[in-house]
């Protein structure tokens, strides 16, 4: 396929105009659904099977995302009808997997406050601030996959409904950890994460 392959070799102007020839001005959200995310998933299967670099992935999702936002712009009825989604890593300063999903997020239409490496009392204020429905936190290193425990508990004494999906190394180690850490679910790539996003908030897809 011509945009799997001009995603794969970083070509942004073949990528986009082969969007552009499919895009009629009212179909943003079907191009999305039928054309960019399956061959977003793809990308992430064959990063998944060794074959591509992470950096290649990820590359491939922002060019998408840079996409999507030219064809759906941030006034779009399907943009206001998605959930708000945060993303953080919780004081985890390795940020690539956060930006992957991000990425691969915003090239699927959703809105994003990207809250960064930010603890948990910051989160908790910005996540009510922002009236966020889902909060995404990924985590490289063990200790900070902890901070979600302490998010939740936070969660809780504020009276804050949001949901939480996790993501990242010691969850992908132990996989009852996002339990323990009293987390909504956990989503094992970026791919996942739009349906554990649907999962937690009861949307059939």
């Amino acid at each position: 396929m011509e945009f799997k392959e001009a995603l794969l070799s970083l070509n942004r102007v073949a990528a986009k105009n082969q969007i552009t020839r499919e895009f009629t001005g009212d179909n943003a959200f079907e191009l999305i659904t039928k054309f960019i995310t399956p061959v977003l998933e793809s990308i992430g299967e064959m990063w998944t099977r060794g074959e591509i670099a992470l950096s290649q992935e990820y590359m491939a999702s922002k060019i998408c995302e840079e996409i999507v936002e030219s064809i759906l712009p941030l006034e779009s009825p399907v943009r206001k009808n998605m959930p708000m989604i945060g993303i953080t890593t919780l004081g985890d300063e390795h940020m690539l997997g956060k930006r992957i999903v991000a990425s691969f997020l915003k090239a699927n239409g959703f809105n994003i406050f990207d809250y960064g490496n930010m603890g948990p009392e910051i989160v908790a204020q910005k996540v009510r601030e922002d009236s966020v429905e889902v909060l995404m936190a990924s985590t490289l290193m063990l200790n900070l996959a902890f901070e979600v425990k302490k998010l939740r508990s936070i969660f809780e004494r504020e009276g804050i409904k949001t949901k939480i999906i996790v993501g990242g190394a010691p969850f992908l180690f132990d996989s009852d950890l996002w339990k323990e850490v009293g987390a909504d679910a956990m989503a094992v790539d970026a791919m996942e994460s739009v349906d554990k996003i649907h999962e937690v908030l009861g949307v059939s897809t």
